[in-house]
């Protein structure tokens, strides 16, 4: 983990990371509380725009609790005998919009809208692809720059004309609306239908910037960056006003696992462990 010695963070990023995500739950509880952290603005892509959305909303722990209750009844991430009927093939979308409904009632939405602004990250395709055919083209080029650079924040998406666009929170009138920000955030065919944000097709934005810095703008002070998988020392950047942590072991989930309640517990408790040694790193 990055050393250095600040104690106050007025920006956090989430990075993506599906399932992994539940690490920056566990994380950011331990760390929150014991350093009295009160970010001004965060950004997030993916699942980690889903667990910041849970955090602020002040609902973490009644949606995991659920989550893996329908992840232990969930018995496959895969129905091919759905294949010919209009039950879906990929469970996923579902399970993932009703958690994130769930946790948000009035007094969620109530607490999210008061917590920090929360930006999202989008990823709008190239205008000569068609969505299914960007998300295909948009993931083997993270996949391959991911096994050549292994870079924390890939560039080829860019280069190949995947656009980023930032959506407050704030912005949505309602939970559902929250929901639909989050999932066209983690939009990725076959896991999810094709969706699409005002009007227009959206996909993960992961796919132009999974650990979203970009997405913070102008905000002063310091950002604290959680990532959801370990990366070697010398691809993490070293700058001023970023702290990069990670996970210091392999999460035991993988991203898009809705049959693992026991994996989802150990992302978070690994998060609860790391954030603890965090913190004694900052107070010694």
């Amino acid at each position: 983990m990055e050393t250095r010695k600040t104690l106050s963070y007025s920006s956090v990023v989430f990075a993506g990371g599906g399932s992994r995500c539940l690490w920056q739950v566990g994380f950011w509880e331990e760390v929150s509380k014991a350093l009295e952290l009160t970010p001004r603005r965060i950004a997030a892509v993916s699942a980690g725009a889903a667990m910041a959305c849970l955090l602020f909303s002040g609902k973490t722990s009644a949606a995991l609790e659920r989550f893996k209750d329908a992840t232990a009844r969930n018995r496959r991430n895969v129905y091919l005998s759905n294949l010919f009927s209009d039950t879906p093939v990929f469970p996923h979308y579902a399970m993932y919009r009703k958690a994130i409904l769930d946790a948000l009632d009035s007094e969620g939405m109530n607490a999210l809208y008061r917590g920090p602004d929360i930006r999202v990250l989008i990823s709008r395709p190239p205008r000569a692809l068609g969505p299914r055919s960007a998300t295909i083209i948009g993931i083997l080029a993270y996949l391959a720059e991911k096994s050549l650079r292994g870079s924390v924040r890939p560039s080829f998406g860019r280069c190949l004309g995947f656009v980023p666009e930032v959506v407050c929170v704030r912005q949505c009138v309602d939970a559902p609306e929250v929901a639909g920000l989050v999932l066209a955030s983690s939009c990725t065919p076959p896991f999810t239908p094709i969706l699409s944000w005002n009007g227009r097709p959206a996909l993960d934005g992961g796919l132009v910037d999974n650990v979203p810095v970009c997405a913070l703008g102008d905000v002063e002070g310091d950002a604290l960056v959680l990532l959801t998988r370990r990366y070697g020392e010398d691809k993490i950047p070293r700058t001023e006003r970023l702290t990069y942590v990670q996970p210091s072991a392999p999460i035991p989930v993988s991203k898009w696992d809705y049959t693992n309640p026991e994996g989802l517990q150990a992302a978070y408790d690994l998060g609860r462990l790391d954030g603890a040694v965090f913190v004694n790193e900052r107070r010694t």
